[in-house]
């Protein structure tokens, strides 16, 4: 039983920010705002925050380290939706399965086979790299219908959309407009797989723009994170 007694005034006030600034990308977009999900990005941050934010009415939390996301899962309320938003190891794969309700970062053949599952049903993303560098998260664009497949075939998995981290180097807008691109590309394919997880604390208005329905957002609503790098 969460019983929070600490002040969350200010953490109040940041979730309201942003869901304002949603609101309003998403109005100059001509969308609505009700269709995109905000996932609170938690990583590194201390159970006692994720207690405040679930007070408030948060329900979708991402995290992307898988200990310290078994350990919060445990000791949180079963209502809460977790977001695997980090690079996932195969190995890790069904230890991940086991409380994650959807994975971003699903990125090749050998991370579906491994998630394939006759009992237990999650929702999954592909991830794109749209570097150039292969060493990045992500499948490359080239790769991307083969892995669509695989996904679609396999027991217990439900493609959800496409999902992409910006390059450094490119105006996260022109990012996120070759997203869409390939989202659509993948909807020729997969027509429900709609969704697009996109967008940080520092774009994710661009990502609106662009169609997004899941957003990764965590400083702008946790503050700073308290430990790791």
């Amino acid at each position: 039983m969460i019983g929070v007694t600490r002040d969350t005034g200010p953490l109040a006030v940041r979730i309201a920010s942003i869901a304002e600034r949603v609101e309003r990308a998403a109005d100059a977009a001509g969308r609505d705002a009700s269709e995109i999900t905000t996932v609170v990005v938690t990583k590194f941050q201390p159970v006692e925050l994720l207690e405040d934010l679930y007070s408030l009415g948060v329900r979708d939390f991402g995290e992307s380290r898988h200990q310290e996301a078994k350990e919060k899962a445990a000791a949180l309320p079963g209502d809460i939706r977790w977001h695997f938003v980090g690079q996932l190891q195969s190995k890790k794969a069904r230890a991940v399965r086991e409380y994650a309700s959807v994975i971003h970062s699903v990125d090749r053949i050998s991370l579906v086979d491994a998630l394939a599952s006759d009992d237990l049903d999650v929702g999954v993303f592909a991830q794109i790299n749209l570097t150039d560098d292969p060493a990045r998260g992500g499948v490359a664009p080239s790769g991307l219908d083969e892995l669509v497949e695989s996904i679609q075939a396999a027991p217990g998995m439900r493609l959800k959309g496409v999902m992409a981290v910006p390059p450094l180097e490119e105006d996260p807008a022109r990012s996120y407009a070759r997203l869409r691109e390939l989202s659509e590309r993948v909807m020729r394919a997969a027509p429900t797989a709609s969704a697009i997880s996109a967008g940080m604390s520092g774009d994710f208005e661009q990502a609106v723009s662009a169609g997004a329905t899941h957003l990764r957002i965590g400083t702008a609503i946790t503050g700073e994170r308290t430990r790791g790098a």
